[in-house]
């Protein structure tokens, strides 16, 4: 049977916050329920209007099937199960029952129930005006709110009143009901910052998204939208990216560094307890009179101690001086491993992704990326650890030097601190993904504009490229606006909380040194240690914002690192043996990513020595073989070998150095032209660089430059003209001397009298030797051994010249197309040069004098 005689044990009053050195259990149990009671009812209540009528259903396919949502919900049930139960337990336990414990487990109850409806909602329903995602700030607030409450029962742990002794079974009950509140309460707050059981993405982009953008979607430099998903997505794959460059691997000596700034970093968090206290001793020795010997040490030591600390902030004393020292062989080692690693991966990736990245987009991606390691193993190492670490110590030290009331206010200070900064964090961190997004496309449209300079000059568009730049600048002025205004607010918020906390310690502190209960250097212990913590605590915003920043940062460069290698070595494979050179497809198939068939059954042999012409209208498919035989895609059906040898089998390296590219548009590196030529054989002398261009034909023009071989060609090859880039490319491969030669229609840039001078020199190069020729002029590949047409990704007629001529189909059909084109060109400068030399004649009637 239940007795309620009164509403607080022992006839106590509510009144009564501390009762025998810890919070009194009647005014906890009446405050805490009554504030989560009040957040989920009314704050809920709102919510759930504002719900109902601005938002609609979520479509069943945009809703994520999560594990952990199921755990959420759980969880929420199993908390509601142990109010309830708990107080059907103390209702039937016998003797006397409290009001408060009536009251704490119906209004606990209540709250729960509330929240696990305000959990459903959320997930059924969303409002469209919302650009964010995860969990509203009323689910947020609530669990934290709950974890922290049961947190603050620490804060009694020498009181009787609580069940810290496990005395009897009482207690040993109260105790387990309290275990799994802390447990699943701290749960729900860290999985519901996640929010598993929503989108990653905002509804409406999700509803407007195009289905049909996917394969734009995919060619895009990152390939992945994250807008506004929490930047501790995935965070487990960001660490595991973060380990091996913080821990160098086989370097002993980096690895010591690491340890010793470690130690370094815990020596400093002894110093920093320890700077205070000998200021208290010092006030309190110069206040009552001690000896200038004893003053002298104290003194002494704590100037040492000032000198290790320095400003107490963790930025100009002697250890973290000696510390960045140390970490900056770390930093260099970081820094250099990623980019030369994602550089590595860039390379490896297929041409087809090459085709489709933005190289400014690109390259600002790989510097904030590498640049964000370097910020994020700083500020978690050296900045948010220490702090937290700080935060720890100061709690304890305060409970039990002072007295638990310094210890609730620091704790209390830092959990809403966290939870504040937490919240707008992630909440301006969509901004800030924004800033870099139009960042990243500023910066792609200025180097486009760069790189196309004859283009924008040719159609005098300097000021539309401008203009064009100046707009996506303003996009990212405009984004960085909201991301600083964003942070000053949240800067604000956090001096808030932390000018009242201090208020309200100094007050306390200040009242037990006049009740003669504290020493005046007990105040100045206080204030000091409480100053030398906050002030780190003030820029933990600030490192939580910037680590928040480098994640995102990361985001673009993680998804360089995520992009698939297409055309990848078998574990096993082996080193290409190149006996005679025969190249064979084999009922090759072969398509793009957008699906349409390029090559379809395409079979044929070249024979060592010989040379097959590859010919047909544009998009038939011709460079697409090239690129094949190179091994620059992989095939989707059949098989191309060499030698008997499927080149998918044996390593790239050992394929490609035996076959020698002249592709149809010459591209040559910023650099001069003897090293342009040498690129090929890198150590070849400077004899056969000059052997190799004189069977380009480009040695006597290269001659006659002022500084010769050592001429720059200008970025990209700019300086020179597209006849004398074709012919440095065709130098190179020359140089490279390949048994197999593959000629991507090598003389297209070329006018007809270095052609034909340029086609002597490639039929030089190409005896004896296996060469697929991709032609447009089929004048220039009368002498093929073999000559294939090709329509729409198959091969419809193949033979020698003369052979597809008697035939009278598509070849034939071409040829005359060509020599008719000629003839027209061929009459039209006669009938220039007839007009040019009437002009030239007297007129008639008038004698030549």
């Amino acid at each position: 049977m239940v007795f309620i005689q009164s509403y607080c044990e022992n006839s106590s009053s509510i009144s009564q916050t501390w009762v025998d050195q810890g919070i009194s259990p009647c005014f906890y149990f009446t405050l805490v329920p009554a504030i989560l009671l009040t957040i989920t009812f009314f704050l809920g209540t709102i919510h759930c209007i504002f719900y109902q009528k601005y938002g609609r259903e979520m479509e069943p396919k945009f809703i994520p099937r999560s594990h952990l949502y199921r755990f959420q919900q759980a969880v929420s049930v199993l908390l509601l199960v142990q109010f309830v139960s708990g107080m059907v337990w103390r209702s039937t336990s016998g003797g006397e029952l409290p009001g408060y414990v009536l009251l704490y487990g119906c209004f606990s109850a209540l709250s729960w129930c509330w929240a696990i409806a305000l959990l459903r909602v959320e997930r059924r329903r969303v409002v469209l005006m919302d650009r964010t995602r995860g969990h509203s700030a009323v689910l947020l607030l609530f669990w934290a709110v709950a974890f922290s409450a049961e947190n603050l029962a620490f804060i009694s742990w020498y009181s009787p009143h609580w069940w810290w002794r496990l005395e009897n079974n009482q207690e040993k009950v109260q105790f387990a009901l309290w275990l799994i509140r802390y447990i699943t309460t701290g749960l729900l707050f860290f999985i519901g910052l996640k929010a598993p059981g929503l989108p990653l993405r905002p509804y409406m982009l999700l509803i407007n998204e195009d289905k049909h953008d996917m394969e734009n979607v995919r060619q895009s430099l990152l390939g992945r939208r994250q807008e506004n998903q929490s930047t501790w997505k995935d965070f487990t794959k960001k660490l595991r990216l973060l380990v091996p460059y913080m821990w160098p691997q086989a370097n002993f000596f980096l690895q010591l560094r690491v340890i010793i700034c470690l130690i370094l970093l815990a020596v400093e968090r002894v110093i920093n307890l320890f700077v205070p206290i000998y200021y208290k001793n010092i006030v309190n020795e110069l206040t009552d009179g001690g000896s200038w010997k004893t003053l002298v040490i104290m003194v002494c030591n704590y100037e040492l101690l000032k000198f290790f600390q320095g400003s107490g902030k963790g930025t100009s004393g002697f250890i973290n001086h000696m510390r960045d020292f140390l970490w900056i062989r770390v930093q260099q080692y970081t820094r250099r491993k990623t980019e030369v690693n994602l550089l590595a991966h860039l390379h490896s990736l297929s041409l087809s992704w090459h085709l489709s990245r933005k190289t400014g987009d690109v390259l600002r991606s790989i510097d904030r990326g590498t640049d964000s390691i370097n910020v994020l193993l700083g500020q978690i190492i050296f900045n948010i650890l220490p702090t937290i670490i700080d935060v720890i110590i100061s709690i304890i030290y305060f409970v039990t030097y002072f007295n638990a009331w310094f210890g609730l206010i620091v704790f209390v200070c830092m959990t809403i601190y966290l939870t504040v900064t937490i919240i707008i964090a992630e909440w301006r961190t969509k901004y800030y993904r924004d800033m870099n997004n139009n960042d990243n496309k500023a910066k792609a449209q200025a180097v486009d504009s760069l790189l196309n300079f004859e283009t924008v000059k040719y159609y005098n568009t300097q000021n539309y490229e401008v203009n064009r730049f100046k707009d996506a600048f303003l996009k990212y002025q405009a984004s960085e606006w909201k991301s600083q205004a964003a942070l000053v607010f949240l800067s604000q918020i956090q001096n808030l909380i932390i000018g009242v906390s201090l208020l309200a310690g100094s007050l306390l502190c200040s009242y037990f040194v006049i009740e003669g209960k504290f020493k005046v250097g007990d105040f100045v212990l206080f204030g000091t240690y409480i100053t030398q913590l906050y002030g780190p605590l003030n820029l933990f915003g600030s490192y939580y914002s910037v680590i928040q920043n480098s994640f995102v940062n990361m985001e673009n460069m993680l998804n360089l690192f995520e992009e698939e290698i297409e055309v990848e070595d078998e574990v096993n494979a082996g080193n290409l043996v190149l006996k005679q050179g025969k190249v064979e497809f084999d009922h090759v198939h072969f398509h793009y990513s957008n699906g349409r068939d390029i090559l379809r059954d395409v079979s044929f042999t070249v024979l060592p020595g010989q040379t097959v012409a590859l010919v047909g209208p544009s998009g038939s498919g011709k460079s697409t073989i090239i690129r094949l035989i190179y091994r620059l895609f992989d095939v989707h059906g059949g098989c191309i070998s060499i030698d008997d040898q499927d080149i998918s089998k044996v390593k790239q390296t050992s394929l490609q150095c035996h076959i020698g590219v002249v592709p149809q548009d010459a591209v040559l590196f910023s650099d001069t032209i003897l090293n342009n030529i040498r690129y090929s054989r890198i150590s070849a002398s400077v004899q056969e660089v000059e052997e190799a261009a004189v069977a380009a034909g480009i040695h006597n023009e290269i001659i006659t430059l002022p500084e010769g071989y050592e001429s720059q060609v200008g970025e990209r090859g700019l300086k020179l003209s597209g006849g004398e880039k074709q012919r440095v490319a065709i130098a190179r491969t020359i140089l490279k001397a390949p048994q197999i030669i593959l000629l991507d229609d090598a003389t297209s840039a070329l006018d007809t009298r270095t052609e034909r001078h340029i086609q002597e020199s490639l039929n030089t190069m190409c005896s004896n030797r296996t060469t697929v020729v991709v032609a447009h002029r089929l004048s220039t590949i009368i002498g093929a051994d073999q000559i294939l047409v090709i329509n729409e990704g198959q091969i419809v007629e193949r033979g020698r010249h003369e052979e597809l001529l008697l035939k009278g189909g598509l070849y034939a059909d071409m040829w005359m197309n060509q020599q008719q084109a000629q003839d027209s060109d061929s009459a039209s400068d006669s009938e220039s040069k007839d007009r040019g030399s009437e002009k030239l004649q007297p007129p008639s009637g008038h004698s030549s004098h």
